[in-house]
């Protein structure tokens, strides 16, 4: 991403500031840790399943159109939400907004709150969300940037089911700086000491509650008390729709790529050699692709990328655009695995037939060892592979856990895991985005792992260490990688 100081500036001040549990970060929710409001989630679901009248679907925009709710008229929001609610367990709603944090809400994260959520959390401080949101909206993300506590507005509960009443007032507004300063004192957190995010007019009572407050995105009231207060001021590029620029980038970098795939086709045609017109499509697409994207890879550590061939590449996973960094880096003789429904993707399907990649049926899409031997057989004939060990893409730059199908894939075919890090893809392109944005991506090639010693007992322990690796480099990012 492009630079952002006052962002940088803020990260210094937590390193800098006190470390411990008494000192605490309090997050707002909306609008602060995500781009745009979870609720609107929940009504577009609501009006899709048609479980809304047309009055309800008329107050609702007439609400949304308001740059600011009193406290009463959010009072009657959040008091009709909670009893339509009636009846249901927690368990219910719990699966609600799990479905719709996938679907909709976790799209729209701002990795710029993460990187100050992370900060704190290295600092052993008490990271809390306060937020007028339930507690069902705000778990899915808690649990993801593993947030132990949240201030809320709570739903009575009575003999496991929601009676469609509120537990307490609602922390919005002075509810909110209650919650918080009732929070701080069972907790034992210092208030003057300790930090707080929001971005909303109501959230002013909130900050001030605090001795180190921020308005992330502050809506003019609270952008005009926090000028006038020295606060700093923080702001993020949008998440929840890609702006303008960053569509026409993205479609100019396809047309570029598949001019490259068509450019390609005709060398194939021409030469016969599969092989070399895939190592063409490869080097000059992801070449196009950056250069119109306004994207640019710094690594580290480059001669392990050409040192050590055939071996097994091994990337941390967050979005599409990983893709794209190793086809720009790794260029030529390199390959993958694949789904076996792959192979029928118009275009990209006949691209990864020509690069060799090891299709496997859908039953062995998790890599078990019976089904290697495909992709072992491409690495004997002197392909690389290239493999995402965690298996999925992930929401946030954390390193999930590893699986084992690379590491058997490396020792069966008797070569070395060359470890690649990569660093601020999620924020060029996250886990579901469509739209690539500019800016600059980080890339660490490890040292080689040998694993041609490594016993089958001992594999576990292993494999975790490898990926210690990603946390520590994660963690500490080195400047250079002998």
């Amino acid at each position: 991403m492009k630079s952002n100081p006052a962002l940088e500036q803020q990260l210094r001040r937590i390193a800098e500031s006190p470390s411990g549990p008494k000192i605490g970060a309090f997050f707002d929710y909306d609008g602060t840790l995500i781009d745009g409001y979870s609720a609107a989630a929940y009504f577009f679901d609501r009006i899709k399943r048609g479980e809304m009248s047309t009055q309800e679907i008329l107050d609702t925009l007439k609400l949304s159109r308001k740059a600011d709710l009193a406290d009463e008229e959010f009072f009657d929001v959040i008091a009709n939400g909670i009893l339509d609610w009636a009846g249901e367990t927690e368990a219910d709603l719990r699966a609600l907004w799990r479905r719709l944090w996938l679907e909709k809400t976790a799209t729209t994260l701002f990795p710029e709150s993460w990187k100050l959520i992370d900060a704190h959390q290295k600092k052993g401080h008490t990271v809390a969300i306060a937020s007028s949101a339930t507690l069902y909206q705000i778990e899915p993300l808690a649990q993801e940037y593993g947030i132990e506590h949240i201030v809320c507005t709570r739903a009575m509960i009575r003999n496991g089911r929601l009676t469609g009443g509120l537990d307490g007032q609602p922390a919005w507004g002075e509810g909110k700086a209650a919650g918080v300063k009732a929070f701080a004192k069972a907790q034992g957190v210092n208030l003057k000491a300790s930090f707080g995010y929001a971005n909303g007019n109501e959230d002013i009572a909130f900050l001030k509650s605090v001795g180190r407050p921020s308005a992330i995105q502050p809506k003019p009231q609270l952008e005009q008390v926090a000028a006038a207060s020295g606060w700093p001021i923080l702001r993020f590029p949008r998440r929840s729709r890609a702006s303008a620029a960053a569509m026409a980038r993205t479609v100019g970098a396809y047309a570029a790529m598949g001019a490259s795939f068509v450019a390609g086709l005709g060398l194939a045609r021409i030469t016969g050699d599969d092989r070399s017109a895939a190592d063409f499509i490869t080097t000059t697409a992801s070449d196009a692709a950056m250069a119109v994207l306004g994207v640019k890879i710094d690594v580290i550590g480059e001669a392990h990328l050409h040192q050590h061939r055939p071996c097994v590449f091994i990337i941390n996973h967050q979005s599409k655009f990983d893709l794209f960094v190793m086809m720009n880096i790794v260029r030529t003789r390199f390959s993958g695995v694949a789904k076996a429904e792959a192979a029928r993707v118009p275009g990209f399907g006949r691209y990864m037939k020509m690069a060799g990649v090891a299709f496997l049926d859908r039953a062995d899409s998790r890599l078990s060892i019976d089904a290697l031997g495909p992709a072992v057989e491409r690495i004997k004939s002197g392909l690389s592979m290239c493999i995402a060990p965690e298996g999925t893409r992930s929401w946030t730059p954390k390193v999930g856990k590893f699986k084992k199908g690379a590491f058997h894939m490396a020792m069966q075919a008797g070569v070395p895991i060359v470890p690649v890090v990569i660093r601020n893809a999620g924020e060029i392109m996250g886990r579901n985005d469509q739209a690539m944005r500019a800016g600059t991506v980080q890339v660490a090639v490890l040292p080689p792992v040998d694993v041609s010693r490594w016993k089958p007992d001992e594999l576990d322990a292993r494999i975790e260490a490898v990926r210690q690796q990603y946390i520590d480099t994660l963690n500490d990012w080195p400047e250079s990688i002998a």
